[in-house]
C-alpha cells in the first residue's frame, strides 16, 4: 500500500475514533473512569483505539473500545445493537486473535452493574502472562 493511502486510512481512523470518544455509552464512561490514567494496576489503557492490519490483503483497521498494549488486550463492551451482529463480532474476535490479541467481550449491563467482573477478567489475563514465582 502506498504511503499516501496509508496516511489517508490513518486520518479516517483518527476521525472515527474521535467521534466514538465523543459519543461514549454510559458503560464506556464507567469503564473509562476505572481504567484511565493507569488507575488499574498501573496498566495503560486507551479508549476507542485503532488497530491496523493487513490480514486479507488490504490495509484496514478495527477500533477497540479499550486497548492495553502491555497485555495485548482488547476489551469490547456490547450494547443491544450487538444482538444482531454476532457473526461480525466473531469475525472481529478471530481477526484480533490472529493479530495476537486477547479479546474480552462483555455486555454494557455487566460494565454498569458489575464492573468488578471485568476487572477480575483483566487480573486473570495479567496472572496468566506474569505468573507469580512459587
Amino acid at each position: 500500500m502506498s504511503l499516501l493511502l496509508l496516511g489517508k486510512l490513518k486520518d479516517v481512523a483518527k476521525i472515527r475514533c474521535r467521534e466514538l470518544r465523543r459519543q461514549q455509552t454510559p458503560a464506556e464512561v464507567r469503564m473509562w473512569h476505572l481504567l484511565r490514567n493507569r488507575k488499574y494496576h498501573g496498566l495503560k489503557f486507551n479508549r476507542q483505539h485503532p488497530i491496523f492490519h493487513d490480514l486479507d490483503g488490504r490495509e484496514t483497521f478495527l477500533i477497540a473500545d479499550f486497548f492495553c498494549h502491555e497485555l495485548r488486550l482488547v476489551i469490547e463492551l456490547d450494547g443491544s445493537v450487538h444482538a444482531d451482529t454476532g457473526h461480525a463480532d466473531a469475525h472481529r474476535d478471530r481477526t484480533l486473535s490472529l493479530l495476537g490479541f486477547t479479546v474480552l467481550r462483555f455486555t454494557n449491563d455487566i460494565a454498569l452493574e458489575h464492573p468488578y467482573r471485568i476487572l477480575q477478567a483483566i487480573d486473570e489475563i495479567r496472572s496468566r502472562q506474569n505468573p507469580s514465582p512459587s
